[in-house]
């Protein structure tokens, strides 16, 4: 069994008087998909923002790779090998594709040239949109924007917020197709996303949250034929 290069232990973050994150841990392990469902408010976004240093939690330890990185700076752990996906791409709109691409890799000191050819291998529209403001790109093609650039830093983990949000059937069937080659690839994914049939057929491991809490967890395709997660997230009634 892999070790965890992610552990998340009794994480709590508050925002004045309501509990986002209550008193959380869960555990990603390297090389794997893990994903985390939940509806719109669950919590699940404040995890990944915890781990890149955007949300100050109360209290709790998140360890990567051994090391408690809780109160480093959002650069720090980048520079760890952390790198995240933000809802809604947030892509540079006034930025060239290739500036985008480039912004990804600011942290670095050698040569990009392995990386950024590893995107255009990734996702060739962006090789040939190269020099196309990234704010007249389509949706899809930001959002393979926003997850070349995080590829750009190397990363060791990284985490994407609904990556499938507002997109057309086949384009979310590519992104989810990019996923796997990415982490077949060597690189371990945490990942958020409300399609949550894709994500947990994706998945090797799964977390439900649910008003800041853990209330099940358990392989993909476990959680997959739980009728309890069928009738929440899946849209399919129990039979009767």
């Amino acid at each position: 069994m892999s070790e965890a290069i992610l552990n998340i232990k009794s994480l709590n973050v508050r925002f004045g008087g309501i509990q986002a994150v209550n008193d959380i841990s869960m555990e990603v392990r390297k090389g794997k998909i893990v994903t985390l469902i939940g509806a719109n408010g669950a919590g699940k976004s404040t995890i990944l923002r915890s781990v890149s240093g955007i949300v100050k939690p109360e209290h709790g330890e998140i360890l990567f790779e051994g090391e408690n990185i809780l109160g480093l700076s959002p650069d720090a752990i980048v520079a760890k090998g952390i790198t995240l996906v933000p809802e809604g791409r947030r892509v540079f709109p006034n930025l060239t594709t290739l500036e985008n691409l480039k912004m990804g890799a600011y942290l670095r000191k050698d040569n990009d040239d392995e990386e950024l050819n590893y995107v255009y291998r990734l996702f060739p529209r962006l090789e040939e949109r190269h020099w196309q403001l990234a704010g007249t790109l389509s949706g899809g093609e930001q959002q393979m924007l926003a997850v070349g650039r995080a590829l750009m830093s190397r990363p060791k983990l990284i985490m994407m917020d609904e990556p499938s949000l507002g997109l057309a059937p086949l384009v979310v069937r590519d992104i989810f197709s990019i996923i796997r080659t990415i982490n077949e690839n060597g690189i371990t994914v945490l990942l958020i996303e409300q399609n949550a049939n894709m994500a947990l057929k994706t998945c090797d491991y799964g977390y439900v949250i649910e008003t800041g809490n853990i209330i099940m967890q358990g392989d993909g395709q476990q959680l997959l034929s739980d009728e309890r997660v069928k009738e929440a997230y899946l849209g399919k009634s129990k039979a009767k």
